[in-house]
This record gives structure tokens, C-alpha cells and sequence, in this order.
């Protein structure tokens, strides 16, 4: 099995994972903060280490400001939620995900929150003149992905967050795909708010995240409930982290998720930016062989399709389509008759896909872990290639836009 969807969720996990989960499962198992005993005591040093491991990676001086959450999405719905009110302006990019688009228009129709999506202009991925055009006197917050999950172009977020910091306005920024993957600091580049999903670069399970808050920032809670702590009170604690961290934490996802981090730092995470960037060229110049390919990106940003020197502007992810075949057939293809996994269509952001003149059909989309390889990406091209697109038959059907006969 070849597996090319780590943009979705990573895949193979580092074995000190597995053996982390399972040692808390297995001789563990207490609930962190809810009792003196040492199960209960053992269960609190995990998330305490895993806090601390994350904190280590982004340069955070005070880990409590960093929260746990269930994933990426709860951490954009508490900062977004929790921040914003009637009568704000927030402003964000055209290549958003559903994590961010659907809480804000949420916002826009319950609560008249004024949106604001600003274009990519002819140099960048967001027009930064037009979007500081756009700050108000109402506007609250900035908001934007650091690297779109569809094309993997990174968002210049350094450059928002002098915008940000000039106007004094609260920035954003949604690290689901670049966390673990790329050097990422938020007290340094300016961000007051940071979400972050475990699953992904990050080498974590699923139902894990968590959200970096600023020490100027302050967010109503979005849940309330037992948190281990002043238990005599029937408020909610004002301290970090319990004020937002209510209900028994999902403390063995938190060990894998530690122990994800702890495998980043020891590895180093240029070691770690440095490989995927090789992969990522390499199955470019491989795909661009490919006859009627079609590989999307911002094309006027320089070498899109690449690593610019001095710094990045794209991660490991590809998205392209394959004349006269449909992203979804070209995956379901790979996946039952090559064991190859990959991911089609929308991918959650259909903004991006609007933006970049693929909606409503999608892309394929190639996502590259650490533990991937040439050989993969050669088997991956070869297979494409074996399709034999100038011989294939469309047959439309009901249900499908193409079946090609033979393939």
C-alpha cells in the first residue's frame, strides 16, 4: 500500500506513537487532575509533557497558553467564537477552509459579523494592499491559513501580521497543515491566535489540537464543566489552561500526540522540511511528464511549483487534474486497483477551489509525509501513465461525470 493523503490525516505514525497510546492504555488509563492517586498523577505528567513538547516546538515561553482541543476545528471555532461579536469585521483570504468559512458565515448570518474575503493578487496569495485597504475601525480580526490544503501555497503570513500589528488588530492564523511540517513561531512572527491539529504533521491521532493563545487575548469559553480544578466553585476557572479545557481530556490521544512532538525534536524540524521538500520536487518534476496534466497553484508567485530560496512558498502537498479524467475516478482507480491512496474532489475548501477555476469538479490531490519515498512517487507517475488517457472511451453516466472503459 502506498499511502499519499497526509494532508487529510498523517500515515504511518512514528512507532514511539503506537507505544505511547498503548503503554497508557495498557498500564495507565488514569484521569489527569480528577484524583491524588498515582494512575491519576501519571495521566497528568503526560499532558503536562505533551504541553511542554509543543511549546518547545513553536518557541512558546508560557505553555499553558497552549490549549488541548479535539482538533483544528474546535480551536478555530473557540478563537473565532470566541472573539468575535456583533458588529466586528473580520477579514480573511479566498483560500480558506470550511474550518474557518463556516463558523465566520455562521457568524455573518446569526450575529451580523461583517466578512470580508480578500483575492489573491498578481505576486501573493491574499492581495496585501487590499486587504489593509479593508481594515476598519470595526475590524476585530485577521484570519488565515498558513499553507492551502489544496495547492500547498503558503500564505504570507509574516507580512499579515505587520498589517495586523499596525492596525492593532487580532491575528489568526490556521497551522492544520503546517504544524510539524515547517518552522512556525507565533510570538515572533506576531499571531494571537494559533490552531493546530494533531493528526497531521504533527505525527498525533485523530481527535486531537489544540489553540496557541496570546497573553492579550481573551476568549469566552465555548463550553463550560469540570476541569479538576477549584472544584468548591460552581464558576468556570479564569486561569489557563482550565478555562478552556472542561470535561476529561482525551489523555491517550494526547500521549501519541506527545510523543509525535517529542519525535519532531528530536528529529529536527529542518531534518524533517528539508526531506519533504525533496519529495515534493521530485513529484512535480515527475507529474510534469505526465501528458494532459494540469498541476494547480498560485501560478504568478515565483517558482510556484517549488521552494524559493531564502524560504518557502509551498509545502508538500499537489493538486492537478488529468485531462478528460475526473478526480474521483483517477482515486477510486489508484486506491482499488493499485492500493495507492490519494484524495479528490473539494477537499473541504471550496473557496479555494472557486478561486483557483476548480469547483465544482475538485483536483486530485497528493499530500507527502516524511516516511514517503522516490520509489513510491515512481510507482505513483508509472501508474498514471499506464492509464493510457488517449485510448480511453468516456461513457457518461448517471452518476459519475466520466468511466473510462479501459482503464
Amino acid at each position: 500500500m502506498i499511502y499519499f493523503d497526509n494532508a487529510a490525516t498523517s500515515f504511518p505514525k512514528p512507532e514511539t506513537v503506537y507505544r505511547a497510546m498503548e503503554n497508557f492504555m495498557k498500564n495507565i488509563g488514569g484521569n489527569p487532575g480528577r484524583s491524588g492517586h498515582r494512575l491519576s498523577i501519571e495521566s497528568a505528567k503526560i499532558i503536562y509533557q505533551a504541553r511542554k513538547n509543543l511549546a518547545k516546538l513553536f518557541k512558546v515561553k508560557d505553555s499553558s497558553r497552549i490549549i488541548f482541543t479535539a482538533n483544528a476545528t474546535e480551536a478555530l471555532n473557540l478563537g473565532i467564537k470566541g472573539l468575535l461579536e456583533p458588529g466586528d469585521e473580520v477579514i480573511t483570504s479566498a483560500f480558506e477552509h470550511n474550518s474557518v468559512m463556516r463558523p465566520l458565515r455562521t457568524l455573518e448570518k446569526e450575529v451580523k459579523v461583517k466578512v470580508k474575503v480578500i483575492p489573491p493578487s498578481k505576486s501573493e496569495t491574499v492581495d496585501l494592499e487590499k486587504l489593509e485597504e479593508n481594515i476598519t475601525k470595526h475590524t476585530k480580526l485577521i484570519i488565515s491559513i498558513h499553507a492551502s490544503n489544496v495547492t500547498g501555497d503558503l500564505m504570507p503570513i509574516e507580512k499579515i501580521g505587520k498589517i495586523a500589528k499596525k492596525h492593532n488588530v487580532y491575528f489568526m492564523v490556521d497551522a492544520a497543515q503546517t504544524a510539524g511540517a515547517l518552522p512556525l513561531y507565533p510570538e515572533k512572527i506576531g499571531i494571537d491566535l494559533l490552531a493546530f491539529t494533531g493528526h497531521k504533521a504533527l505525527f498525533g491521532p485523530q481527535g486531537t489540537g489544540g489553540l496557541y493563545i496570546k497573553e492579550r487575548v481573551e476568549l469566552k469559553p465555548l463550553k463550560q464543566g469540570g476541569t479538576g480544578s477549584n472544584s468548591e466553585f460552581e464558576e468556570q476557572p479564569d486561569f489557563l489552561p482550565d478555562k478552556y479545557e472542561s470535561g476529561t481530556p482525551n489523555t491517550v490521544g494526547i500521549a501519541g500526540l506527545g510523543a509525535g512532538v517529542k519525535f519532531i525534536l528530536e528529529e529536527g524540524i529542518e531534518k524533517i522540511k528539508k526531506r519533504k521538500k525533496e519529495l515534493t520536487e521530485y513529484l512535480l518534476t515527475k507529474l510534469e511528464t505526465i501528458k494532459g496534466i494540469k498541476i494547480y497553484g498560485n501560478k504568478n508567485l515565483p517558482a510556484h511549483r517549488s521552494f524559493s530560496e531564502g524560504g518557502e512558498n509551498k509545502t508538500s502537498i499537489v493538486s492537478f487534474n488529468i485531462k478528460n479524467l475526473s478526480s474521483s475516478k483517477i482515486s477510486q482507480i489508484l486506491s482499488e486497483k493499485h492500493d495507492i491512496m490519494t484524495r479528490p474532489g473539494l477537499h473541504c475548501a471550496p473557496a479555494a477551489h472557486k478561486t483557483l477555476g476548480t469547483f465544482p469538479e475538485g483536483t486530485l490531490r497528493i499530500s507527502l509525509s516524511y516516511f514517503n519515498t522516490e520509489q513510491e512517487i515512481n510507482q505513483l507517475v508509472k501508474t498514471l501513465k499506464n492509464f493510457q488517457i488517449e485510448r480511453c472511451k468516456q461513457i457518461k453516466t448517471d452518476s459519475d461525470r466520466y468511466l473510462f472503459a479501459s482503464i
